[in-house]
């Protein structure tokens, strides 16, 4: 019986484009983004953290990565991601995240908004960032992320993140946020329940409830 061949995280960002010239090029792509995102699962939260940590694990890392020219500095895994496409990034990411994902009948995906502390900048125009997360309670894994501008916009940030996840046999919650058509009918085309909240700003289908 012929083996099917192992699928790498490599696998899964091949298609990201790498936004760097060529001959500026002394570490792998492949390499920056692996090292980040072990970085941040074991709770960096700087580029400075995550250059850290690379260092740490150096000869772990070694065994699974190619590492050309050692560990990047924070100084070129920050000018790196803050080139990368957002967009390809997180549809990257998805695909790695869904492969390892492991789901059973019913499970939970809850669907959440959240501000991010300490994003904004108050010398300049920048607001705190509003990210609305989809999040597997029983893996205890976060399966997307799409930033939004303003509280109000969760109600079209929802339905985008919704289309990029596997529903199908799911329970998704949402706050009274979601409580909207649309989102149902999403929720229901791609396999899954809901549980939604319901308050008294819809008072016609509260008081039907």
């Amino acid at each position: 019986m012929k083996l099917k061949p192992k699928i790498t995280i490599a696998d899964h960002f091949a298609d990201l484009e790498d936004p760097r010239i060529e001959r500026t090029k002394h570490h792998q792509l492949i390499d920056i983004i692996t090292i980040s995102i072990c970085a941040v699962i074991c709770g960096a939260d700087t580029w400075v953290d995550i250059e850290s940590y690379g260092r740490a694990k150096y000869e772990w890392l070694k065994k699974i990565l190619e590492l050309p020219n050692g560990i990047p500095s924070h100084d070129t895994i920050a000018r790196v991601f803050s080139r990368l496409k957002p967009e390809q990034f997180q549809k990257c990411f998805l695909s790695w995240i869904q492969s390892i994902s492991c789901f059973n009948p019913g499970e939970v995906i809850a669907i959440d908004g959240k501000t991010l502390r300490h994003s904004y900048d108050r010398g300049g125009d920048k607001k705190a960032i509003h990210l609305v997360s989809a999040w597997a309670t029983s893996q205890r894994l976060v399966l997307g992320q799409i930033k939004v501008n303003k509280k109000s916009n969760e109600i079209t940030a929802i339905p985008a993140l919704l289309k990029v996840l596997e529903l199908n046999g799911s329970i998704v919650t949402i706050d009274a946020m979601g409580c909207q058509r649309s989102i149902v009918k999403s929720i229901i085309e791609q396999g899954g329940d809901y549980v939604i909240t319901l308050k008294k700003n819809q008072p016609s289908l509260y008081a039907r409830v």
